[in-house]
């Protein structure tokens, strides 16, 4: 049951998906923290996967590690960004996670011989995740997403548990929906029906919104306002217009000046009253957003682009927020281009990327452009164009070095290449029987690890520390073996586990590159607006630094 008192906000989309709900229960939960409020943010994602780990990320986007170690929707790390902290895995819940709960304790005779049914027993078991998630947190209001769309099929019973929670607590719980209106080229008319819609289709569930929060490409005018205050029951004042900006990190400072924070706690009876503190966030935005800051060229070589005729940036997310992180830190302003790695295998010369400042090669699995990635990262490291290799871009770059200066040319990972002479890369030893047992989901080395670093390095002068913690996603480790023949032909392991075995910072010296660097772990996961991520900021520094020698 529900606490007396607490507060909960749940978060729903209407119209079309992609329509900013992340964004929306992101600003909510910075506004009402820096009001003062501990507020916690839940996400819930209707698929019936138990996690995000066994998605393709062309379809789904990146998937996001928790400190805990689970997988999830990358809007959880839009939440770790905004709120500036760590999220558990109590704040995230899929159907699958529901599902196996509700028949996991049908399994060990928990309901008593009853026949267990979605109503109310995979319905209470959502509601007893969202009182878990707020009593760990020990929050005074909890924010709620639940994804896709209204009228979903799949989301249905998520928003029957929020309509029993408003009808038991009437004074404690809001519904914000997040909608689109779009404007027609032909007409050139802003049209308010498909929000009406949605919200008659909202009521069909019982539920009535208390704001809309109305996604358009320009600024909702008073007539449209007045339109959806009459046709949706929703008062004139609670209709928030949210255009589209430039960055998401805006967001929250538009709400701000919309008094969006002030209008939800009045309706929610909390009384206090406080401007949010968001002078530094503001100083970040601004810094962010500066066109005539000096421009720095990051390519990141990637392959998980291909989706029919458009580029999804998202399978990258984390790592393109953590070079604008870092980029605003600098008073750098960031140009992106994404290099598909399989056009380097098709016979374009890797030479293409000289005009960039920097490289990055990001995570990945499987054969697919790993021979483009591969002279990607010898073209980096000969031409001292400063590198970024993360987790598979670590790999890549020993075997590289293995292959071109070692002299090993059969080097290779065994995940692509089995028989390979020499395995540089191969399968942890633990993740040996979970393959074989077909056991995929959930068996990576996931989450938070330390390591120690080594004095006199790169990664150590950039974390100004000796001890680290680091979040992971991968099966496959630099193999020990090899470990000696590399250091002596002159690459530096800078990191590694706390027992000497595991290789999670491999670099070259300043001496001879300005930096080549690749990391085991995920470094973008921890990167935040108010505290990049130390890594992304010295590689953007020497890439700022080797343009301003190139002019």
């Amino acid at each position: 049951m529900a606490r007396d008192g607490h507060k909960y906000i749940f978060v729903l989309g209407g119209v079309m998906s992609g329509v900013g709900k992340g964004v929306v229960t992101s600003s909510i939960g910075l506004l009402l923290q820096q009001k003062g409020y501990p507020v916690n943010l839940v996400k819930v994602d209707p698929y019936l996967n138990v996690d995000a780990g066994t998605m393709n990320p062309t379809e789904h986007g990146e998937v996001f590690v928790l400190r805990s170690g689970l997988e999830t929707d990358q809007d959880m790390g839009n939440y770790e960004r905004f709120l500036g902290r760590d999220l558990t895995p109590d704040d995230y819940m899929t159907s699958g996670m529901v599902y196996q709960s509700v028949i996991a304790r049908e399994r060990a005779l928990e309901y008593g011989g009853k026949c267990v049914e979605a109503i109310p027993h995979v319905r209470d078991e959502i509601l007893r995740r969202i009182e878990a998630a707020a009593a760990y947190n020990g929050s005074r209001v909890s924010v709620i997403e639940i994804g896709g769309t209204i009228g979903d099929f799949q989301n249905a019973l998520f928003i029957e548990a929020a309509r029993v929670l408003k009808m038991e607590h009437p004074n404690d719980v809001l519904f914000v929906m997040v909608s689109y209106l779009p404007t027609p080229g032909t007409l050139g008319e802003m049209k308010t029906k498909p929000t009406q819609t949605a919200v008659r289709d909202l009521n069909s569930y019982g539920v009535q919104p208390d704001f809309i929060i109305a996604r358009s490409k320009e600024h909702v005018d008073e007539k449209r306002k007045e339109k959806l205050a009459v046709w949706c029951n929703v008062r004139k004042d609670r209709v928030i217009s949210a255009p589209d900006i430039t960055s998401i990190y805006e967001a929250p400072l538009n709400f701000e000046e919309d008094k969006l924070g002030d209008a939800l706690l009045d309706a929610l009876n909390l009384s206090e009253k406080r401007r949010a503190s968001l002078s530094a966030w503001r100083r970040f935005v601004l810094a962010a957003g500066n066109e005539k800051a000096p421009e720095v060229a990051i390519a990141i070589v990637g392959k998980y682009f291909d989706t029919g005729d458009f580029v999804l940036s998202d399978a990258y997310l984390s790592v393109i927020e953590a070079i604008k992180f870092s980029a605003a830190k600098l008073k750098r302003r960031p140009r992106i281009t994404w290099v598909n790695a399989k056009d380097f295998e098709r016979g374009k010369p890797a030479a293409l990327l000289g005009k960039f400042d920097g490289i990055i090669v990001p995570g990945g699995f499987g054969e697919s452009g790993i021979e483009g990635k591969l002279k990607a990262i010898r073209f980096a490291r000969e031409k001292k164009i400063p590198y970024f290799g993360l987790c598979y871009g670590m790999q890549l770059l020993v075997i590289e070095y293995a292959r071109n200066v070692l002299g090993l040319a059969d080097a290779h990972t065994t995940e692509i290449k089995k028989s390979a002479e020499h395995p540089v890369v191969d399968l942890m030893l633990e993740q040996k029987k979970h393959l074989a047992d077909n056991k995929y989901g959930g068996t990576m080395r996931l989450g938070a690890y330390p390591a120690y670093l080594k004095k006199g390095t790169l990664a150590r002068a950039a974390y100004k520390k000796e001890l680290v913690e680091e979040r992971h996603r991968h099966r496959y480790e630099i193999n020990p073996a090899y470990v000696k023949q590399l250091e002596d032909a002159g690459l530096v392991f800078s990191g590694m586990s706390p027992d000497g075995i595991l290789m999670e910072i491999a670099e070259l010296p300043r001496s001879a590159h300005p930096f080549m660097l690749g990391t085991q772990f995920h470094p973008e996961l921890q990167a935040r607006p108010l505290s990049p991520h130390p890594l992304f900021t010295e590689f953007v520094r020497a890439a700022a630094l080797r343009r301003r020698k190139r002019k």
